[in-house]
């Protein structure tokens, strides 16, 4: 029988990494994810890894660059204003199509944000490539400890089966809620073989020397973003992800993720003792964005409520989904066409603006 432990989400982050066979980590404290870190500069040592403090969250991300170039499993943590300081070295290691994770554990912006106020403002920045270059990574949303812990492993292993990066995207809430979590292994399969990494002197197979600033070792780049379009389009059908709940018959479909669709996910559980037919749509992977799979069921809701902690981001992608055939409301805590929340969104605040649409 596997293990459990109560631990944190951000713990949760860090012990995934460690099953996915994760050695060398690169980072920067910032609440609200220190103890990602702190947990790693503790433990990899102990099984002949290596942690770094990093004197910024920019030479960090160009520290997990050079660690993944040499094929390791590699990866960082931050949280949202330090996410924003990595843009640069992120846009040259999806250019370099270099395979690694960067755990975000997001908090409210803009700017420096504010250290001890929850938030989703992200999901903009996380989901269109938040530097510049046209790249594309992929973003996993868990929304509790054990997907922190599952989709940690799995980012890697989509990170080396595609080689690009993987971004896995908490928030402050569920980074900081211990629930019990099962300490196992996932079999994900094979990866391919890292023939493209850099070796050093004296070791079998790889390249010697690698090119690190824009096309040179490409030829054209034209042929490059061809190439890459086509990983992209491969990935989006091959990679999409997304759980509901209550969807069998609805007259209303919440649509949240990470840690508002927990509390979505109680206020569904509320209104159907009331009577309502309320379900949950919540989306996995925010890109490759499944907007098939919530179209198929917006469109027999005939109305949608989009739930975020942020001011209205995840809305568009909805809408977009939905091709505007239907009414997507939203309730944020602040922005466009929003009903406005105060504080975390609980059940019964959700519950509310259920009752006004219906």
């Amino acid at each position: 029988m596997a293990e459990k432990l109560l631990i944190s989400g951000n713990e949760a982050i860090a012990r995934g990494a460690i099953q996915a066979d994760c050695k060398y980590f690169f980072g920067y404290p910032i609440t609200p994810q220190s103890d990602i870190p702190e947990f790693m500069s503790r433990e990899l040592p102990k099984i002949g890894g290596a942690f770094v403090q990093s004197e910024s969250e920019t030479a960090s991300i160009y520290m997990v660059y050079g660690g993944a170039l040499a094929g390791a499993r590699v990866m960082t943590s931050t949280s949202s204003p330090g996410f924003s300081l990595m843009q640069e070295g992120i846009s040259y290691i999806a250019e370099m199509e270099t395979p690694c994770l960067i755990a975000e554990v997001t908090r409210m912006g803009p700017g420096i944000g504010t250290g001890g106020q929850h938030g989703q403002t992200d999901y903009r920045q996380a989901t269109k490539g938040g530097g510049h270059g046209g790249y594309r990574i992929i973003v996993l949303a868990p929304y509790s400890a054990q997907e922190c812990f599952d989709f940690t492993q799995l980012g890697f292993h989509l990170a080396d089966k595609y080689r690009m990066l993987s971004l896995v995207l908490s928030d402050y809430v569920v980074g900081q809620t211990a629930e019990l979590v099962e300490i196992r292994t996932l079999d994900l399969g094979p990866v391919p073989e890292k023939t493209w990494a850099l070796k050093g002197k004296g070791q079998k197979g790889g390249k010697r020397d690698f090119h690190i600033a824009g096309f040179v070792h490409r030829g054209s780049v034209v042929d490059y973003h061809v190439q890459t379009r086509e990983k992209y389009q491969q990935v989006a059908q091959a990679e999409v992800r997304h759980d509901t709940y209550q969807t069998d018959d609805i007259n209303l479909l919440l649509v949240a993720y990470g840690s508002t669709a927990r509390f979505c996910k109680g206020a569904v559980d509320i209104a159907r003792a009331e009577g309502l037919k309320v379900g949950l749509f919540r989306p996995i992977t925010l890109w490759p964005f499944p907007g098939e799979a919530l179209r198929e069921i917006a469109l027999k809701a005939g109305k949608v409520l989009v739930v975020e902690d942020g001011s209205g981001e995840l809305v568009e992608d909805v809408e977009d989904a939905v091709r505007h055939q239907i009414p997507v409301n939203l309730l944020g805590v602040w922005g466009r066409h929003n009903t406005g929340a105060s504080g975390i969104i609980h059940p019964e605040r959700i519950l509310e603006e259920v009752k006004k649409l219906l």
